[in-house]
């Protein structure tokens, strides 16, 4: 039986006596499938924000957590420890609804770089604190940091001044701002413990409400190349964000995405930003395009700016076809001290020094890509994090020349690889060449948008 501590006793402990075995007996009991008390989880999340539970007493309780799991009540109290760890924003002085969008990650996923000057150009805020790569997906702001001096470290009073006055503006987290959720998120990328449905429900939720927003699109994405492999398990993520959401007094709707091959045709940080921008001209992919417009279009009508998605989407093919977007994106950027012309002119983008391609094996069609394997392949070219402290390199990365449903034939280009050191190439062509599959016949499609929850 677990000794009950009141939270101003269990702060006295770990503040004098680090060491003592409570950190222990609370990870031991969610091991063995006890039901934590919420008290004793604020306390944790206390404990672990102020530096006196260490990083390897978390890493077992997140592993305990990855196979013992959260009931509601636990769920609900590790989340808003989380949100209330630090400073929760407030955003009143904007007075239209705030929207955000949040995914939960996938390969070649940059829908947050169009979708926020998008929804921002058809007059929905919004207000945007975004993360950087995880495991085998990218990072919102490792893209944005490929923009030459973009800058995604503003401080919280900057942050609310560019959402009242640009309409948008994204960052990182502060240390203000769910600070436990920022030293945890970290911790689970190198911990084996990200997919996790209780640790990615209050790890986005702390964070997206804690930002200020007044409604929440989620893209949960299923397939290969997201951390929820199946329809179902993305449906039950979904649906414990909603039910955070609700908790908290804000509207949540879900859209589960297609993931089960690369969205678009760009992988790395600033040919994704390239293929955003192309995104705001009308001239990106269509799988890419569709997921954006379907995303977006949930964002205006929570914000009402539309009465329905069909509204939203003329609304937005509006922005796209005046130049209203890609203006707003400018905007964003000059205001966020990055540089306008490289929206106009790619090669002030980072670019990689060379190119090689993987080619097709045999004659026929590309029958699937395993989504995860080409992530994966990017972080060993260099696009994305292997350890914390791994430093990106913002020119790398591929080009899909071919995808799902492609006809191919033998020794025809399938993937174009940037790429700036040789050392790593051939093994990245390796990968890329197991992650791709070519047979006879063409697959049949597969839906973009594969239901949507509220």
């Amino acid at each position: 039986m677990l000794r009950r501590l009141s939270r101003s006793a269990w702060g006295a402990l770990f503040l004098v006596w680090p060491d003592l075995v409570q950190p222990y007996e609370l990870i031991k009991a969610k091991r063995d499938g006890q039901k934590l008390d919420p008290s004793d989880i604020r306390a944790f999340i206390e404990a672990y924000t102020a530096g006196t539970v260490a990083d390897y007493q978390m890493s077992a309780m997140c592993m305990a957590i990855f196979f013992k799991g959260l009931d509601a009540r636990e769920l609900g109290a590790w989340a808003r420890a989380m949100l209330e760890s630090g400073e929760v924003l407030d955003l009143s002085d904007t007075p239209a609804v705030k929207v955000d969008k949040h995914s939960t990650g996938g390969v070649g996923d940059k829908v947050s770089l169009s979708l926020a000057p998008l929804a921002a150009a058809c007059g929905v805020p919004v207000p945007m604190i975004s993360g950087r790569g995880l495991g085998h997906t990218g990072g919102t702001l490792d893209k944005l940091e490929s923009i030459p001096g973009f800058r995604v470290d503003l401080p919280t009073s900057e942050y609310r001044r560019l959402v009242r006055e640009v309409g948008c503006c994204l960052i990182g987290q502060t240390a203000q701002v769910a600070p436990a959720d920022k030293k945890l998120y970290a911790l689970r990328d190198v911990t084996a413990t990200v997919d996790c449905i209780p640790l990615i429900a209050s790890s986005i939720m702390s964070k997206k409400l804690a930002e200020g927003i007044d409604a929440l699109v989620l893209d949960v994405k299923v397939g290969s190349g997201a951390f929820m492999k199946t329809v179902d398990d993305a449906r039950t993520l979904a649906r414990t964000m909603i039910g955070l959401g609700a908790e908290m007094n804000r509207k949540v709707v879900a859209l589960l995405t297609d993931m089960d091959q690369p969205l678009g045709r760009q992988i790395g940080n600033a040919l994704e930003v390239r293929e955003a921008v192309d995104m705001l001209r009308g001239e990106a992919p269509e799988d890419y395009t569709e997921i954006t417009y379907a995303l977006t279009a949930e964002m205006l009508v929570l914000g009402k700016k539309a009465a329905s998605v069909a509204e939203a989407r003329e609304k937005l093919r509006k922005s796209v076809a005046d130049g209203s977007a890609v203006r707003k994106l400018k905007e964003i950027v000059q205001s966020q001290g990055g540089d306008p012309r490289a929206i106009d002119d790619y090669s002030r983008l980072p670019t990689a020094r060379s190119t090689v391609d993987v080619v097709a094996p045999a004659d026929g069609f590309v029958t699937s890509i395993h989504t995860e394997g080409v992530g994966l392949a990017a972080v060993a070219l260099g696009a994305g994090r292997q350890r914390v402290d791994s430093r990106i390199d913002p020119a790398v990365g591929f080009t899909l020349l071919k995808k799902v449903g492609d006809a191919v034939t033998r020794g025809e280009p399938m993937v174009r690889v940037h790429y700036n050191d040789a050392a790593p190439v051939e093994d990245v062509k390796a990968r890329l060449l197991a992650a791709y599959r070519v047979g006879p016949d063409a697959p049949a499609p597969r839906p973009l948008v594969l239901a949507r929850v509220e």
